[in-house]
């Protein structure tokens, strides 16, 4: 691995595919941002680190292609991407879709105890927060939303979802320790929730918009302060 070494050891769960579990640990970690961009993947290093042929790893790394997590050069290396802006807003355009509509369903059969475990997931992150844990405060948000999904009985709608914001997630990383964005998910999330209680679907609607749109529009700030993490609009 050039000037990155993959963190600790991992170990290989033989009744599961290979190539699925080398392609969700990278995946992983380029999300959350342990390899940048420009970090060199050799097929050679990666079958060590996980103990597989590189026949796996050829897969995994070209599923990470298809998303434009990483770039591969056929017969050389393959480092991780910048982060593709045009992947970001399509991820973004559909979850926004996606959730504006899912939080006007639930809200239309409010459910008080829904809204009791959103905000007790809220509770989690507040905590997280204070002790400045921002990967269990991402592990959190996470479940916020993938509590509203499996409340709609939308669970493989939310995994799908997952897999095409790779992205967005990583601009969402970048964006979290700035500018209070931590507290604004809090608000956020709070807020949904209540309005999902209360019955509320044009507020809960109000609500999403404001929190999924936040990012995006601090593209210029996020360039500029991480230009080796985002690429410029094609």
């Amino acid at each position: 691995m050039s000037d990155y070494t993959l963190p600790g050891t991992f170990r290989l769960d033989r009744s599961r595919s290979a190539a699925v579990q080398v392609y969700e640990h990278l995946r992983e970690l380029i999300v959350t941002l342990a390899l940048p961009p420009g970090a060199v993947l050799s097929r050679t290093d990666l079958a060590g680190y996980f103990d597989v042929s590189v026949t796996p790893v050829r897969d995994a790394l070209a599923r990470l292609d298809d998303e434009k997590l990483v770039e591969v050069f056929p017969q050389h290396a393959t480092r991780v991407r910048a982060v593709d802006l045009s992947s970001a807003r399509e991820a973004h355009f559909l979850r926004l879709s996606v959730e504006l509509e899912l939080v006007h369903t639930l809200a239309q059969r409010p459910d008080p105890r829904l809204a009791g475990r959103l905000l007790d997931i809220v509770a989690r992150q507040e905590a997280c927060l204070a002790t400045g844990d921002l990967a269990s405060f991402t592990a959190a948000d996470m479940a916020f939303h993938h509590t509203m999904y499996d409340a709609a009985s939308l669970a493989g709608l939310w995994h799908r979802l997952r897999d095409g914001s790779g992205n967005l997630d990583r601009l969402r990383r970048l964006h979290l320790p700035l500018n209070g964005k931590a507290r604004s998910i809090l608000e956020q999330h709070a807020e949904i929730a209540r309005a999902i209680g209360d019955g509320d679907a044009a507020s809960a609607q109000s609500w999403v918009r404001q929190h999924l749109s936040g990012t995006l529009s601090e593209l210029d700030a996020l360039r500029a302060r991480y230009p080796d993490f985002v690429l410029p609009v094609n």
